[in-house]
C-alpha cells in the first residue's frame, strides 16, 4: 500500500455525527481515547483539513474532537450575522454536551483566535491551547490598514454585501482554480495543494447560503484582539507559526513571546518553510510538537 493509499483509507475511516445546535446542524467527528483535544478550523475550512493530524492525535492517546463550525463543511449554512461571539458560544456548547472535562483547544487561523477567546473567557473548560498562525481578528479593523486600503476595503465590503453583485464576487472566489490560486499563495510547498484539499473547500461553497456566510463573516466586526485576550490566559500556550504565512507573519508572534517574558506558559515555536497551515502542509513536523507538548502539560 503506497503512503497516499494509506493517507487515503484513514481519511475514510473519518465517522461523521451531526449535533443540532440551536435549531442548526452541526457536523463533527471524533477519535481515540484518552485526554480531550478539540480541534477549531479556519476560515473557509473543515473537518477535513485536520485528515493529517486526527488519527496521529488519536494514536497518541487522546480523545480527538472536531467540529466544522456554524456557516461551514458540513455544517448548516445558517442565514444569521456571524460573529466570534456566536462560534465561541458555539464551541463552549459543543463542548458541554459532548466533552464535558477540561479540553486543550488546537486551533488554525480564525480557529486560534476562537481558541484563545474561550481560554480567557472560559477557562473553566480549557486545560491549555495550541494556536497554529493565529489570526489576528475575524476581518481587519479600519486602523490597521492605510486610508487608500480602508477606502478599498469598504467598497468591497458594499460589494460583497450587495445581493446581486457578492454573488458574482462569491461566484468568482469558489471557482476550483481560484481557490488553487489561493492555496499556493499562502502553502511553501506546492505539492501541498492537492485536489482533495481544493474539493475541501470547493464543495462547502456550493451549498444553499454559502454566498450569505461568506458575506456576513467579511463584514462582520474583526472580535477581541489576542493583545486583549492575553492577559486573561491563565492556562499553557503552544504558539506554532509557519513562518513564510504571507497573511499573518510571523512578527504576530512578538504578542506572545512578550507575555511569555511577563510570566505566561507560553512555548512558541516557528515553523521555516511553512505558510498559514502547517498542520497541513507539514503535518509530520507540527504533530510531533503538539504531542510533544502535550507530553509536557
Amino acid at each position: 500500500m503506497t503512503g497516499t493509499t494509506q493517507q487515503q483509507a484513514t481519511i475514510a475511516t473519518f465517522e461523521k455525527f451531526v449535533w443540532t445546535w440551536q435549531g442548526y446542524k452541526i457536523q463533527y467527528t471524533v477519535m481515540g481515547t484518552g485526554r480531550p483535544l478539540l480541534l477549531v478550523h479556519g476560515f473557509g475550512a473543515s473537518i477535513g483539513h485536520w485528515r493529517k493530524n486526527i488519527p496521529v492525535l488519536a494514536n497518541a492517546g487522546y480523545k480527538v474532537f472536531a467540529l466544522d463550525l456554524l456557516g461551514f463543511g458540513g455544517s448548516e449554512k445558517a442565514p444569521i450575522n456571524y460573529s466570534v461571539e456566536v462560534w465561541v458560544e458555539l464551541l463552549k456548547d459543543f463542548w458541554a454536551t459532548h466533552i464535558q472535562e477540561p479540553a486543550v483547544l488546537i486551533g488554525n487561523s480564525i480557529g486560534a483566535l476562537l481558541s484563545l477567546i474561550v481560554l480567557a473567557e472560559h477557562p473553566e473548560i480549557a486545560a491549555g491551547g495550541v494556536l497554529i498562525n493565529s489570526a489576528g481578528g475575524l476581518s481587519h479593523r479600519p486602523h490597521e490598514l492605510n486610508p487608500p486600503l480602508r477606502i478599498v476595503m469598504a467598497a468591497f465590503n458594499r460589494v460583497v454585501r450587495s445581493p446581486i453583485t457578492g454573488k458574482l464576487v462569491f461566484n468568482r472566489i469558489r471557482q476550483k482554480a481560484q481557490i488553487r490560486r489561493t492555496l499556493y499563495q499562502v502553502y511553501c510547498d506546492r505539492a501541498a495543494v492537492t485536489d482533495e484539499l481544493v474539493d475541501l473547500l470547493y464543495t462547502p461553497a456550493c451549498d444553499p447560503g454559502a454566498q450569505q456566510v461568506f458575506a456576513s463573516i467579511l463584514t462582520a466586526p474583526p472580535g477581541p484582539t489576542p493583545a486583549e485576550l492575553l492577559p486573561k490566559i491563565e492556562r499553557p500556550l503552544l504558539i506554532i507559526w509557519g513562518a513564510a504565512d504571507p497573511w499573518t507573519p510571523i512578527a504576530g508572534a512578538k504578542i506572545y513571546e512578550q507575555a511569555n517574558k511577563n510570566g505566561k506558559d507560553i512555548q512558541i515555536v516557528p515553523i521555516p518553510n511553512a505558510g498559514h497551515c502547517p498542520h497541513d502542509e507539514v503535518p509530520d513536523v507540527v504533530n510531533a510538537q503538539i504531542i510533544d507538548w502535550l507530553g509536557q502539560h
